[in-house]
């Protein structure tokens, strides 16, 4: 009554009511039609007055044909009404026949192989569902009605070794089979690939192989489970919805899965999504489960058989790859509770299995018409479902090819819709099937042409078969919840358009991110060292500038003159360059961006080059031309007492010269910038999905270590060469460079600073904090030490002495201010002893014309007296005393000797 009340309105309208229309046809619905003969029509939910009080049936309304006595239905017996007005199948008559005796009616026969153990026992359903259509079939009197069909199998346990011995049996004993079944995908190749050999035509029921679909290698195969192919534009769609774009795959290495996921790999590729890693197994999937949980794998799509997956995710819950960071892509046409199925193979419980596969996500092909209208056997999907439970001989989650089943029954009727084509039974005239054999290619053909032109509404949905001879269909997507599938949307493919139900659930809130999240974070400088050395390098600044500034106000000291003041300037000038050189050097992400690392870079090199070939050079250049002068052999003294200062500016002009040639040619041909030097990956504590990427700013350039080579071998001779020069003139004391050996000392210690921390800081270049304090305190120390050492004695000499005279002011008063110094003792020493050998050379001349006088007087005094006796009593002779004999010159004194 509910059901008039509803469509009363509809009913009650006069015809022509809508205005112009066909005879049959109204925009309220469908006119009543007229039963067959000797047939009725039944009226769901209508009494037989109520039928003849309207003359309009609404949409989707569905009419049944009846007959009387001991006749059948012969063509469609169900009709619906269309939104167009029409009724379904007008085209095909509906009539009642009597029925014809089973006796009289010739045998056809169909060779199966029902895979009823294996990789996929898909046959303990389909074989069921199969002999269920055939008694269907068998009892119209509208198909075939001068045939029966019969089928005659055998178990291919999904081998296809198995496959070839059965294969060869049906082929080779009577009687002849007019077409094969084979259930899975590499059963099918085998036996699709032979059947043209015998001109028989191949419909599978349960395989999805995509390399089925080539019409050149199988041209007589047709399947009414689509390909595996069609899982892929879905699995595509889901991941771009839920914004994957990194996948992993693993697969068992079957011809079926290699093909499905060659087909996927391409549609991601188009899709802008990468699968980043790839295994396969073929028997034992525990290293390509560990190689999944080695490389990160988050999205996963698993190829395999139903054993296999039993195998896999025991080898995951092992390797703990399930839970809220990963999403498994399973294949949909396993048992409901393939996970809960006893496997002798695997050693994990049915509770670790339950817990492993929670929450993966299945894609499988609409087997079962979820409309649950009437199909061509006046079947709805789900009376075709209680119909095959009660037909098993155990729960259908327990049973193989449950699913599958609807895809079996429907081969049938597409095999007993198209032999009625060729037999005539559709009207038109056809050939004996009687007369088929293995030689005639004939009836093959138009069994073939009535295949492929199949069309009709079956328990699976409506059944057509593409170029290919494989099944369009939509795909249904589920998800585990809970321990059961739960249908959370649809896809078809074919229009792109996804149905979706909104009742995905995940173990985490929301669906997982594809891979780890990665945060790249930068290892900056400490802050605090920073700082300290930054405020060390300003005071040597400050040092540096006050030393440069007392240089310059005393250079008109004598003792400041005698130490090369322009040399020493340019060394203070060069620490304070090196000096600061020291804030660059700390600089990184942390205070500046990534646009003006460049210039940070070029600055460190610069200011390090330049204030090295300025502090150092003019060192070196003094302990060099004191070395050269001051080692010449005796004959070359005269250099001695003369140094050109020019010679001096000219030398660290060269050096300077070739460090400024040297660090042009490189920011020009290969010019230093930025660089990520990445660590690896750490774990924080707080959540396990996220992992910290440490990274480290360089400076670095192309050729980076053939620069450095040429930088640090040039440096290192020469603070090699400064060492041995120090070293060699250690003990010379010269006036013109008055402190050559504090700058020795001053060379020793930037030398071994130097060679020290240049190795040093690239090994530990990694290690941000000590790379840093290695090399700014190398540098600070090594200015220090120089400045102290170069500035300081000048400072406290002049202070403490107050020895602040000029040259000419010096030179008056050398008596008690040289006394002190050694080297203006030596100065005063020199000069005294040229003046003594003077007073000595004039002392010999004078004792020499002394000499020449005595002689001549003793030759006159010898004329005029000759010589007198001695005195015999001994006394001294008398008279006048002698002359000197000769002079003797002691010191600065001379002594008279007589004879």
């Amino acid at each position: 009554m509910l059901l008039l009340l509803l469509l009363a309105p509809l009913f009650l309208r006069p015809p022509g009511a809508g205005g112009a229309q066909t005879p049959n046809a109204t925009s309220e619905g469908c006119q009543i039609i007229h039963p067959p003969w000797e047939g009725g029509i039944r009226y769901r939910g209508l009494t037989r007055d109520q039928v003849k009080a309207i003359n309009f049936l609404p949409v989707d309304y569905e009419i049944e044909y009846v007959c009387r006595g001991e006749r059948e239905v012969v063509g469609p017996k169900v009709r619906k009404c269309l939104a167009n007005g029409s009724w379904t199948d007008m085209d095909t008559p509906s009539r009642c026949v009597t029925r014809t005796p089973h006796s009289e009616r010739r045998a056809v026969y169909i060779g199966a192989l029902f895979p009823m153990s294996g990789g996929w026992p898909g046959g303990q359903a389909c074989q069921p569902a199969v002999e269920m259509a055939l008694e269907d079939v068998n009892s119209r009197r509208d198909i075939l009605p001068d045939y029966e069909l019969k089928l005659i199998h055998h178990d291919s346990k999904c081998d296809p070794g198995q496959a070839t011995k059965y294969l060869y049996e049906l082929l080779y004993n009577d009687p002849i089979k007019i077409i094969l079944m084979p259930g899975c995908s590499s059963v099918s190749t085998l036996v699709a690939e032979a059947a043209r050999m015998w001109n028989l035509i191949v419909l599978s029921y349960g395989s999805s192989s995509p390399a089925l679909s080539n019409r050149q290698r199988f041209p007589t195969f047709f399947r009414t489970h689509p390909s595996a192919t069609l899982h892929n534009p879905t699995r595509v769609k889901l991941f771009e919805k839920w914004g994957w774009k990194k996948i992993a795959t693993i697969q068992q290495t079957t011809e079926v899965f290699t093909s499905t996921l060659d087909d996927l790999e391409e549609r991601v590729k188009e899709a802008g999504i990468e699968i980043t890693f790839r295994q396969s197994f073929f028997s034992d999937p525990a290293v390509p489960v560990k190689n999944l949980k080695r490389q990160d794998a988050r999205i996963i799509v698993g190829l395999f058989y139903e054993t296999e997956a039993r195998k896999v995710f025991c080898e995951v819950y092992k390797e703990r790859l399930f839970g809220k960071k990963y999403v498994w892509f399973l294949i949909g046409w396993y048992a409901d509770n393939w996970f809960k199925i006893y496997d002798p193979s695997i050693n994990c419980t049915v509770d670790e299995m339950t817990e492993a596969v929670e929450g993966h996500i299945t894609t499988e092909i609409v087997m079962l018409n979820p409309a649950n209208t009437r199909s061509i056997s006046n079947m709805t999907s789900q009376e075709f479902v209680e119909k095959l439970t009660k037909r098993l001989k155990r729960h259908p989650e327990e049973t193989g090819g449950f699913q599958e089943a609807p895809l079996a029954y429907d081969a049938i009727w597409a095999l007993a819709l198209a032999l009625n084509k060729t037999s005539g039974g559709g009207g038109r005239s056809g050939v004996r099937l009687e007369d088929f054999n293995y030689n005639n290619q004939t009836i093959t053909d138009q069994i073939y042409r009535a295949m492929n032109s199949s069309s009709f509404e079956g328990v699976s949905g409506h059944v057509v078969f593409d170029a290919s001879g494989s099944r369009m269909a939509w795909t249904l997507i589920e998800q585990l919840q809970g321990g059961s599938y739960k249908k959370i949307g649809y896809y078809d493919s074919t229009k792109d358009d996804l149905s979706w139900s909104k009742t995905d659930k995940w173990i985490g809130g929301s669906p997982p991110a594809d891979q780890t999240l990665v945060i790249k974070t930068f290892r900056f400088l400490s802050q605090k060292l920073f700082i300290s050395v930054s405020v060390l390098s300003s005071l040597g600044i400050v040092l540096a500038v006050v030393c440069l500034s007392f240089n310059i106000y005393n250079s008109h000291v004598r003792y400041i003159q005698n130490s090369q003041p322009n040399l020493n300037n340019l060394t203070a000038v060069g620490c304070s360059l090196a000096l600061a050189a020291v804030f660059p050097l700390g600089l990184d992400g942390y205070h500046i961006g990534r646009n003006q690392f460049p210039f940070v870079c070029q600055a460190r090199l610069w200011l390090l080059g330049l204030g090295f070939s300025l502090g150092y050079g003019s060192m070196f250049t003094k302990i060099w031309w004191v070395h050269t002068v001051f080692t010449k052999k005796e004959e070359k003294k005269e250099w001695r007492k003369t140094l050109e200062p020019w010679k001096l500016y000219a030398t660290v002009g060269l050096l300077v010269g070739m460090d400024v040639l040297t660090l042009a040619i490189w920011q020009i041909v290969d010019p230093l910038h930025r660089t990520i030097e990445t660590f690896a990956k750490e774990e924080p504590k707080e959540d396990i999905d996220v992992s910290i990427l440490p990274q480290l700013e360089h400076c670095s350039s192309r050729k980076m270590n053939t620069w450095l080579g040429i930088f640090y071998g040039y440096k290192g001779l020469l603070l090699l060469l400064g060492i041995f020069l120090a070293y060699e003139t250690k003990s010379v004391s010269t006036e013109k460079i008055n402190d050559h050996r504090a700058v020795g000392m001053a060379i020793y210690n930037v030398a071994v600073l130097c060679l020290i921390t240049a190795p040093v800081t690239m090994i530990l270049s990694s290690q941000q904090d000590a790379a840093f304090a290695f090399a700014s305190l190398a540098i600070v120390f090594s200015s220090y030490i120089t400045l102290v050492v170069l500035f300081v004695p000048k400072m406290r000499r002049l202070i403490t002495r107050g020895e602040w005279q000029s040259e000419a002011q010096d030179t008056m008063k050398t008596g008690s201010s040289t006394n002190n110094n050694e080297e203006e003792k030596s100065r005063l020493l020199e000069k005294e002893n040229r003046e003594l050998e003077k007073i000595i050379a004039e002392k010999e001349e004078r004792v020499s014309e002394l000499r020449h006088q005595l002689q001549s007087r003793q030759q006159l005094r010898s004329r005029r007296h000759p010589p007198t006796p001695p005195d015999p009593s001994g006394g001294l002779p008398r008279g006048p005393p002698e002359p000197p004999d000769r002079l003797s010159c002691d010191g600065s004194r001379v002594h008279l000797l007589y004879k």
